[in-house]
């Protein structure tokens, strides 16, 4: 806190655009290790199964599409994963992340929800 007071009101405002500059330059307010990401939309599919949301049908199909995903991520990586696969996976990550959102939120329930058996 002293530091900070002893700086001139240059020095505040430049050091302000530093750090503005820097968080701008991060994709989606901050750069996000693939392998938490990976692990983030696994946990995502596994909560929406507990919970509910998602069918075993919408499950199986996250999750084979999550494996594809990590079956690219793997090939990508077998000479070093240059800044486009790097883009291509996190585009790749986020359409997944939006179709396990739009999944868990379709209320679209499995057996056992009301609907009755299937005759």
């Amino acid at each position: 806190m002293k530091k900070l007071t002893t700086l001139t009101l240059a020095g505040a405002a430049t050091a302000l655009a530093v750090s503005a500059g820097a968080a701008a330059a991060q994709p989606y307010g901050g750069w996000q290790n693939i392998n938490q990401r990976q692990m983030q939309l696994e946990q995502r599919i596994d909560r929406g199964v507990a919970r509910g949301d998602l069918t075993r049908a919408e499950a199986n199909r996250l999750h084979r599409e999550f494996r594809q995903l990590s079956r690219l991520e793997a090939r990508y990586r077998v000479n070093g994963l240059s800044s486009w696969e790097r883009a291509d996976l996190d585009r790749r990550f986020d359409r997944l992340a939006a179709q396990i959102r739009f999944e868990r939120r379709d209320r679209d329930y499995g057996y056992g929800y009301g609907y009755g058996p299937r005759r």
